[in-house]
């Protein structure tokens, strides 16, 4: 209604009040046609009570003021009590659907009788019929108006898109090959989160304020509970405001996709929709406290403005279902098994109940509401324990992960691309993780290998519990990573998976955080082993391919010389050229299709091949090719120039059969 109805009478008025109460009541039959034709029919059968009423406003001389007082009194709950009836014998129309004056009038009826009542004047059992009758109406009018002017929730105004909050750091898993289809890890269940970017990112909820009530009822609703309080019906009116709210609130939560289920039904989820469950869960906690709550509190704080103890007692007992169904969601999930790839998405329903938490202690006042910020606390402990104990699990699925497969092409291991990207998701968490693995925290008992040794104690201690605890991650990828390189019985490819999958881990420390954490000397520690890589790699696979442009056992070297003044154990020129050949071809063979993704990594490998193996094949062949070159079959030992080398060693690691055609004769 646009006009304010009137406020309630106190509960121990003068007869003035009443009086105007009256006065009220009768000027309202004088100006509304509706109200004054139907009264005037009902009243003209009751002993002429419509003058009387007029009458004891007008108080006859020879009459006492107290007399006087009593008999307007009288006059004007006789009206009201009329009026009261009436709407009673209608019970299909609504008070707050008639016109204002309507309004007015019935709502000046119900203090006139609170007041009667109050008063214990004669007529008193009557006034308490009429009282009773009033306050069914109005809470059912309470239900009625406050249903009809709900607010509807409109989630796309209130939630951010979660592809907004996606990290966007996975677009480089290799899917097309497996980790280990039979641990929880699998590439399938490829981490994520639903917050990413800067930790300071914006509340969307700061400018956003929700009524759940549209505006223009508030003033209607708090005059009937107004009324219900000041009769002592507060009971009534509590238990009908919270019935309604709460049905309310569970539309709400419908809306936000929050689902009211149990820890079974949870822990029989698959994880593809456990993991959206989640992400709603996320984005409906803060909904739910910022504007569904917030919203509540100041919807109780109009509407019963009338007693502070029912605002507080309303607000805990109509929001405390919708609390609790995001308590018990929370509270399912901390218990589930503790599986790694849950972990960013715990970590999101950690960081959002903890980021609402002083909200709710604003919220929920007095000791009902501390017991809910316990609850809230004692959740949000569960969900840091689940935190804790996921990446223990990581740690131990890290360490015992032993699958056979070696990577055929040397390329890097699905394990190393999961690890890694996996560690940089826990650095966008790292204030949260460092609070969760302080204080005893990062110290599970386990099968615990060395700590790297490349940091001196000093700095371990000096680095944060998140740090230390990527630091052992490592230590166990490192080594899961140099028991997998023993598959393979060809070194030189043991080498090249090493590099490629050291030089991956690099490339993903330095592109992030985590290089700030484990410092510089980490960094070149492991670019030094990628070095020692890369001339094992050159040794073990060229060696012995050129030791036959190796000319020592040739004597003067001139490229001259009898054949009879060989000795016989020597190899013979065509045999070097000959083997020299077959040596190429088998290591061209082999390793076209080993792969080493990095361009600037397979880039460097050919040039460290090129510097080694064409300066010597040139010498070798300027100083021996004239011996063989006119020869019969000279096609069948010189195959190559320098420049055919060059050639076929650009084809090498990249991960396909080389195209060279090695049974053509050189021209």
């Amino acid at each position: 209604m646009s006009a304010a109805p009137p406020p309630p009478p106190e509960s121990t008025g003068g007869s003035d009040k009443v009086l105007a109460a009256a006065q009220h009541i009768v000027k309202s039959l004088a100006t509304s046609k509706n109200a004054a034709d139907d009264m005037i029919r009902i009243l003209s059968g009751f002993d002429n009570r419509l003058s009387s009423i007029t009458t004891g406003l007008l108080p006859s001389p020879d009459l006492s003021s107290t007399e006087s007082s009593e008999i307007s009194s009288a006059a004007a709950f006789d009206a009201a009590e009329q009026l009261i009836q009436l709407w009673d014998a209608t019970p299909e129309a609504l008070v707050f659907e008639a016109p204002e004056n309507d309004v007015a009038q019935y709502l000046a009826a119900v203090d006139v009788a609170t007041e009667h009542l109050a008063r214990g004047a004669s007529g008193a059992g009557r006034a308490g019929v009429a009282v009773q009758l009033a306050m069914a109406r109005l809470e059912e009018e309470l239900r009625q108006h406050m249903v009809r002017h709900a607010v509807p929730l409109d989630p796309t105004g209130l939630c951010f898109s979660l592809r907004r909050f996606s990290l966007g750091s996975f677009e480089d898993l290799d899917t097309s090959s497996e980790f280990d289809a039979a641990t929880p890890h699998s590439l399938d269940a490829t981490p994520e989160t639903a917050r990413g970017g800067p930790l300071g990112l914006g509340n969307p909820f700061d400018d956003h304020v929700f009524d759940p009530v549209r505006p223009e009822a508030v003033d209607d609703l708090r005059a009937i509970a107004d009324r219900m309080a000041c009769a002592g019906y507060g009971r009534e009116l509590a238990d009908a405001y919270c019935s309604i709210r709460r049905d309310l609130q569970d539309e709400y939560l419908s809306v936000l996709g929050v689902e009211r289920l149990s820890i079974d039904e949870v822990q029989r989820v698959e994880w593809k929709q456990l993991n959206d469950k989640m992400k709603k869960w996320v984005q409906g906690v803060k909904t739910v406290v910022r504007v569904l709550l917030a919203g509540e509190r100041r919807l109780c704080d109009q509407v019963l403005a009338v007693s502070d103890e029912l605002k507080e007692e309303c607000f805990l007992e109509s929001t405390k279902g919708c609390i609790m169904q995001i308590l018990n969601f929370g509270d399912a999930v901390a218990v589930c098994p503790r599986s790694p790839e849950k972990l960013s998405r715990i970590l999101d329903m950690y960081e959002a109940l903890a980021e609402v938490i002083p909200e709710m202690k604003d919220l929920c006042l007095g000791c009902s509401g501390d017991g809910v910020i316990s609850d809230v606390q004692a959740i949000l402990d569960r969900l840091g324990d689940a935190v804790r104990g996921t990446l223990f699990e990581f740690g131990k699925v890290l360490q015992k992960e032993s699958s056979r497969r070696a990577m055929m092409a040397g390329e890097i291991h699905p394990m190393t691309r999961y690890v890694m990207n996996y560690l940089r998701l826990l650095v966008v968490y790292s204030g949260t993780l460092d609070l969760l693995l302080d204080d005893g925290g990062d110290n599970h008992p386990s099968v615990e290998r060395p700590e790297d040794q490349d940091h001196d104690p000093e700095h371990l201690e000096s680095m944060t519990p998140l740090g230390r605890r990527l630091l052992k991650l490592m230590c166990y990828l490192e080594a899961n990573l140099e028991d997998k390189s023993k598959l393979y019985e060809d070194a030189a490819l043991e080498c090249i998976f090493s590099m490629n999958n050291l030089l991956y881990i690099v490339q993903k420390v330095k592109d992030s955080e985590l290089g700030k954490i484990l410092g510089d000397h980490w960094v070149r520690r492991r670019s030094g082993k990628i070095r020692q890589y890369s001339k094992s790699y050159l040794r073990i696979s060229w060696t012995k391919t050129l030791s036959y442009l190796r000319d020592d056992v040739h004597g003067s070297g001139s490229g001259s010389g009898s054949g009879s003044g060989h000795s016989s154990s020597r190899m013979s020129i065509k045999e070097k050229f000959k083997n020299f050949n077959l040596a190429f071809e088998e290591i061209y063979r082999n390793q076209t299709i080993w792969k080493v993704p990095d361009p600037q990594l397979r880039e460097e490998l050919k040039i460290s091949i090129s510097e080694n193996v064409i300066p010597a094949y040139r010498a070798f062949l300027g100083r021996y090719g004239s011996q063989v070159d006119g020869g019969r079959s000279s096609g069948k030992y010189i195959k190559y120039t320098p420049e055919d080398l060059e050639g076929q060693l650009s084809d090498l690691f990249e991960g396909s059969p080389g195209s060279a055609n090695h049974s053509r004769r050189r021209t």
